[in-house]
């Protein structure tokens, strides 16, 4: 218990330092988010600084090595792929900050990239015996799915990355929802026995720093250098843990984000109408009159509100 509750103070203290040393780097190197026009209630927004992801994961990083010790290979493969995605993200924010536009990678050049981080992840699990999965609400019976492993996890990996990324819309929506799935996954991690639940209490507690400067009205944005490595970490603890079946359930928000962009997406190719006012389903809510601090919080209250439902069966 108290090796949890050193990693959020320590991650807390580092990810803190850190956003206050970036913020104002961010500021005078102009390194600003150019809002989409189409969503007027963000026009106040343009030229918030961004890629604020870096202080977070650096954070992670640091008091996680130092937490986990530099010989656990599934920490240190984590650690990795994270940061993978950390510059994945940081090349699509610092693309839009160089062409003063809100395009930056293409969207085939993302998925090449998360697709080979994503690859290296699945071949790991599969070359190490990591093929089973835990049952949800099975009292902790798991399955094995052998070779299985390698095109669930590329998908786990896909589907985790960017449904977080397009959650990430709102001040303090990603980053508190996040929050949320991360402390119950660590509890669960826990009850497990399972050594990698430090982990997701270090990235609370990095997190939960950067929320200080992220809430409505937010001084800065993490970026897709953040919501890419966050995607990207629960990913990798949820599947090297053998809890990925666990991802849809826990992170509904998350999902709903990334269904409710496909389904706007296909009906509206073929009736040329909308399901949704706008996509992702948090817009949609906002067009509907809620507040940012309504949203952002109804996400994360759901996603603690699951998150005990599934304590209470693990």
């Amino acid at each position: 218990m108290k090796i949890y509750i050193i990693g959020i103070i320590a991650s807390f203290g580092v990810s803190l330092l850190l956003l206050l040393m970036l913020l104002p780097l961010l500021k005078r190197l102009k390194a600003g988010q150019y809002i989409l026009g189409y969503v007027k209630e963000h026009k106040n927004k343009g030229g918030t600084p961004t890629m604020g992801g870096l202080a977070f994961v650096a954070a992670l990083i640091i008091v996680g090595l130092c937490v986990a010790g530099i010989n656990d290979g599934k920490a240190n493969l984590t650690f990795a792929i994270t940061a993978g995605f950390t510059v994945v993200g940081f090349l699509d924010d610092f693309l839009k900050i160089y062409r003063k536009e809100n395009e930056g990678l293409k969207p085939y050049q993302k998925i090449i990239f998360q697709l080979a981080i994503a690859l290296i992840a699945s071949i790991y699990c599969y070359l190490n015996g990591i093929t089973y999965l835990y049952a949800p609400f099975g009292g902790g019976a798991k399955f094995n799915i052998s070779w299985g492993i390698i095109p669930l996890a590329v998908f786990v990996f896909l589907a985790c990355v960017n449904c977080v990324n397009l959650t990430d819309g709102l001040d303090g929506l990603a980053g508190g929802t996040s929050i949320a799935y991360l402390f119950v996954f660590g509890i669960m991690l826990a009850v497990q026995q399972t050594e990698q639940a430090v982990l997701c209490f270090v990235a609370v507690g990095a997190i939960s720093a950067f929320l200080l400067f992220n809430v409505n009205k937010a001084s800065i944005f993490m970026g897709d250098t953040g919501s890419l490595a966050i995607g990207g970490f629960i990913a990798c603890i949820s599947v090297f843990t053998e809890n990925m079946l666990y991802i849809p359930i826990l992170g509904i928000m998350f999902v709903l984000s990334g269904i409710s962009v496909i389904l706007q997406v296909i009906y509206y190719k073929r009736t040329r109408r909308r399901i949704f006012l706008m996509a992702p389903l948090h817009h949609h809510f906002q067009m509907k009159g809620y507040s940012e601090c309504k949203i952002a919080y109804t996400y994360v209250a759901i996603t603690a509100f699951i998150g005990m439902i599934c304590l209470l069966f693990v």
